[in-house]
């Protein structure tokens, strides 16, 4: 019995060293690793010396230069520069197709009130293809087609900076204000009776029409602001045929008439508000039409436009010289020119208030007063005509406008005759 108990005792014994070594041998690397990473560190820098070693002992001819993968992946970009594939149209860039429709209708009064015309018509309505053929190099082609298709706009245009771009081809002329102004986007329903009759959409010498030519012009921005993302000065000019849009009729064969090019120029500067804009026109030009042969077509005008897109005011004076030949004659019988002087003024203001439960509707109230007088021909004075508007300007969605006008019409030849106008015109726009 005593020897069983031995035995067990000296069991007990041998185990319990045992198990004491089994529970610090684990334990010995967390308690000390920093000499364990020293030694790491050390047989690394062994490593590294003998490979160096190594490399200097042997002959040039027999080390292999070391190329990491990773150098290879980043190598491959430069190879194939990603900045040229920005500068490429995507395709949708091509071809874009856009355009507006415009329904009208008129109603004009006497002073007494009694309905002397009216009538529904259709505006204007426009399809446009334009696109970017690649980078600074665009284009648009755009028609009517109220009546019979023609053309309105057939340009291209290279812009290979700000401060430069070159158009060629048929396009508004860059004379007045108002002009470049889409006809939709417009405070009343169309353009004052001063720029239809002196700028070319209804010239008073008889040709042209739409305010577009056939030419080349020159645009450009100068000194651009890049803080307040604007450029003080915006410059236009070129060099026009003269005697309007291609599908206008020119002579028997169908072409220009007009041997002398007009050159027009429009030069407008924002003195030190982006919303400003100060603005001066001239238009040096000869035309043709029946016995007037190469007469005299000048233009000038200047005004001024604040808009911040709530905000809109602006006003314009433009004056025009138009040549004519008539019985007179010198003493030699050559025919003399006479001058038929014209002028107008207008002066129009809006403000956009905003509408809906995100401001997404607005309706801008307008007034506008303008005043045009054709000039005198042959001794007669041709009278003035003044026209107050009254207006609203309805945006219910971004792509459709209605707009609704009333304008009270003096005419004075002689006497004075007042006429009542009122006008609703609708625009589809996409």
């Amino acid at each position: 019995m005593k020897h069983k108990f031995r035995i067990i005792v000296g069991m007990l014994l041998l185990a319990i060293p045992l198990c004491m070594n089994a529970q610090v041998k684990p334990v010995k690397p967390q308690q000390n690793p920093q000499k364990n990473e020293a030694e790491i560190k050390e047989k690394q820098e062994a490593e590294k010396i003998r490979i160096e070693q190594e490399k200097l002992n042997k002959p040039q001819s027999d080390i292999k230069p070391q190329v990491k993968p990773v150098e290879q992946h980043q190598a491959k970009p430069a190879e194939t520069p990603e900045k040229p594939e920005k500068d490429k149209p995507k395709l949708g860039d091509y071809i874009q197709l856009s355009g507006f429709v415009q329904g009208m209708y008129q109603a004009n009064l006497s002073d007494e009130g009694e309905l002397t015309s009216n009538t529904f018509r259709m505006r204007r309505v426009r399809l446009s293809v334009s696109g970017t053929l690649f980078k600074g190099l665009t284009y648009k082609i755009q028609g009517d087609f109220v009546n019979s298709p023609f053309l309105v706009d057939a340009f291209l245009k290279y812009k290979p900076c700000k401060e430069f771009a070159i158009q060629v081809g048929q396009f508004k002329t860059p004379f007045s204000i108002e002009s470049p102004i889409n006809p939709v986007s417009l405070e009343i329903f169309d353009y004052g009776e001063g720029i239809q009759s002196l700028v070319g959409y209804s010239d008073v010498c008889g040709v042209g029409g739409l305010g577009r030519d056939i030419g080349i012009m020159a645009t450009g921005d100068l000194f651009y602001i890049k803080s307040k993302e604007y450029s003080i000065v915006n410059y236009s000019i070129g060099v026009f045929n003269g005697n309007g849009p291609v599908n206008f009729k020119k002579n028997e064969k169908g072409l220009d008439n007009n041997n002398r090019k007009d050159i027009v120029g429009r030069l407008e500067v924002h003195p030190g508000l982006k919303n400003l804009t100060l603005s001066g026109s001239y238009y040096y030009g000869k035309y043709t039409k029946d016995d007037n042969d190469n007469c005299t077509r000048n233009r000038w005008a200047a005004g001024a436009q604040y808009n911040d897109g709530k905000l809109v005011i602006r006003g314009e004076y433009l004056n025009g010289t138009t040549g004519y030949f008539n019985d007179i004659v010198d003493d030699e019988n050559n025919p003399i020119e006479q001058y038929q002087f014209s002028k107008g003024y207008y002066a129009v203001a809006g403000y956009n208030f905003k509408l809906g439960k995100e401001g997404k509707q607005t309706l801008m109230p307008v007034l506008r007063y303008e005043h045009f007088e054709p000039g005198d021909k042959n001794s007669q004075v041709l009278g003035s005509t003044n026209y107050y508007t009254v207006g609203v300007n309805y945006w219910p969605l971004k792509s459709l406008n209605f707009k609704l006008d009333y304008s009270l019409v003096q005419q004075v030849v002689g006497e004075k005759t007042n006429s009542h106008r009122v006008v609703g015109i609708l625009s589809y726009k996409f």
